[in-house]
């Protein structure tokens, strides 16, 4: 599954062992506000854990040798597994009078933050009690493979319907207007037809695990040598699998995509655009757009280069450049610098209406990700009390075509720059008031709109 933040928040900067002792230890005030003083068992008394783990809001692998206190009483609860985004989500949930809760077997929690689902028993969720961030199944969505083969089948279905007078309601994309040409190399017949038929174009083509994430594993294939080392490479691996004798070994599944050669630039520098997509309910389903931030690489674009941080934008990648810790505030931007840019340079000499970052690159991007969701909207497991936020990448190229790229689960939330620092609080932020508000009006049967919460993301299909 690919989780984006899985491991950028260990980059983020570890707490000192002062604050980490400071944070993971109660203070007398808070002791007594929870009922510690004295002998008597009241709300919310605190017993020892066996567990062992970092403060409310530190890092994991912070200070292990201190054992935390597991608050007992009536709550509420929070569970946060993980480092992405922890100070974060926990600070969120600190302000609100929660209490973390360390031992993920426990059942009495009101939300579970975890960067992995192997540490969510979903066979123990209680709907209209908890709160889960990512939805069980979310990898037909978030995956390279599952995302891809969403969309061939959401295709392949609604190619048939007929509607009155040959319209349908809402206009679908094809998947050749938003998809870069791709083709699943664990699949024996796309394969052979990229080998034999496609890659004999000389076209730039761009090598992804299904699984991996933060450009890991990636790679170019830029001429025909390229092309006939992969295909030996793959029929090698393919060749030991087929082996009884060969201990058995999964072979990680791989995508070809067609590469965007010729990008839009912004001073001769390659970027891509994070934006995001929350489903804040999934029944009903109540999903949002946000927009996020743009990712600048260090140099300029040069689509010969053996750098891979000159093709991959994210901030994984660039933290690799010699020059990232000279120019790393000019490698995020502000979608608002962004438009101005487009505004000032671009507009004129493309013929574009203004401001057409905020206006019609906006409603494509939001365009792609409801059909995206629309792809998988009867897959995904609907329970009550299920979220998820989706990180949703996208790339212009020069005559201002929008791209799809990848959509990731647990997307980085990492605050490395000034314009991450504004992006990533307000995001998450406000993506849990949604959460909570539309959790509490389901549960007390409510009506849902008008949603009190909503500032900057927009709904984009509610049922």
């Amino acid at each position: 599954m690919t989780s984006e933040g899985l491991e950028c928040a260990h980059r983020e900067g570890a707490l000192t062992r002062e604050e980490g002792r400071r944070r993971s230890c109660f203070s007398v005030k808070q002791k007594r506000q929870c009922g510690q003083t004295g002998g008597s068992k009241v709300e919310g008394s605190f017993h020892r854990s066996k567990s062992r783990g970092p403060g409310p809001c530190s890092n994991k692998g912070q200070d292990k040798d201190i054992k935390t206190e597991e608050p007992r009483g009536l709550g509420p609860f929070y569970f946060f597994g993980g480092t992405n985004g922890a100070e974060i989500v926990c600070g969120y949930c600190e302000r609100r009078g929660w209490k973390r809760i360390y031992n993920k077997q426990r059942e009495d929690f009101r939300l579970k933050w975890c960067e992995t689902k192997s540490q969510i028993n979903y066979s123990r969720f209680k709907q209209g009690r908890h709160l889960v961030f990512q939805i069980p199944n979310n990898m037909v969505l978030t995956t390279k493979i599952g995302l891809l083969n969403s969309l061939r089948e959401f295709e392949r279905i609604t190619s048939k319907i007929r509607y009155k007078n040959g319209h349908s309601p809402s206009r679908r994309l094809k998947m050749e207007e938003f998809i870069p040409t791709t083709f699943r190399m664990d699949v024996k017949e796309e394969r052979e037809d990229f080998f034999s038929r496609i890659a004999p174009q000389n076209n730039m083509w761009i090598c992804k695990p299904t699984g991996l994430n933060r450009g890991k594993g990636i790679f170019l294939l830029k001429n025909q040598e390229d092309v006939a080392e992969f295909r030996l490479k793959l029929q090698k691996m393919e060749e030991l699998q087929a082996d009884r004798k060969t201990p058995h070994r999964r072979i990680q599944p791989h995508i070809v995509q067609r590469y965007i050669q010729k990008p839009l630039l912004l001073n001769d520098r390659k970027f891509d655009v994070r934006s995001y997509l929350l489903i804040a309910s999934t029944a009903p389903y109540m999903v949002f757009f946000r927009h996020g931030y743009v990712r600048l690489t260090c140099d300029v674009y040069d689509p010969t280069s053996k750098n891979l941080s000159a093709h991959l934008t994210n901030q994984y990648m660039q933290k690799r450049n010699p020059l990232y810790s000279q120019v790393k505030e000019d490698t995020v931007w502000s979608m608002e610098s962004f438009n101005a840019y487009v505004n000032e340079r671009l507009q004129v000499a493309k013929g574009l209406p203004r401001d057409w970052v905020l206006g019609a690159f906006t409603k494509r991007m939001q365009q792609i990700m409801t059909q995206c969701f629309f792809a998988v909207k009867t897959k995904l497991d609907c329970r009550p009390g299920f979220f998820d936020l989706i990180g949703c990448d996208f790339m212009i190229d020069e005559d201002f075509k929008v791209w799809l790229l990848e959509m990731n689960c647990n997307p980085a939330l990492h605050r490395n720059c000034e314009v991450l620092k504004e992006v990533i609080p307000r995001t998450v932020g406000e993506a849990l008031d949604l959460t909570l508000e539309l959790f509490n009006k389901c549960r007390l049967r409510q009506e849902i709109l008008p949603l009190v919460s909503q500032q900057d993301f927009v709904l984009l299909y509610s049922g």
